[in-house]
């Protein structure tokens, strides 16, 4: 049984939908709103990265305090809630956590 999944075109949120097969009709009602207009979206694919590679992407998994000093952990315990959770980044906060890596840091956070 395939499952296809629909961005809603009110709430810009997922729904996930079953169906028979590949060729049956699909009649989808976004779930968080009720709303009928969707629209097919690509649906997540999992990528393993090596170990070695995520360590030069973010560095060490932090344990102490001072690991947060290293710029690549910026972002990284937000990033693993999203993905344990299934829902994608807001768009803001990657650009945020991206620019925070690279030393841009937002105001917010600026002056801690």
């Amino acid at each position: 049984m395939p499952i296809y999944e629909f961005k809603c075109a009110d709430c810009k949120r997922l729904s996930s939908v079953f169906a028979r097969s590949v060729s049956a009709p699909v009649d989808a009602k976004c779930r968080q709103c009720g709303s009928a207009r969707l629209e097919r979206a690509l649906s997540r694919f999992a990528y393993h990265k090596s170990e070695g590679d995520i360590l030069r992407d973010y560095g060490a998994e932090p344990k102490r305090l001072e690991d947060y000093k290293d710029p690549r952990q910026i972002g990284r315990w937000a990033e693993r809630k999203f993905d344990e959770f299934g829902i994608d980044m807001p768009q803001e906060a990657r650009e945020m956590i991206d620019a925070a890596r690279e030393g841009e840091f937002p105001e917010p956070v600026k002056d801690l």
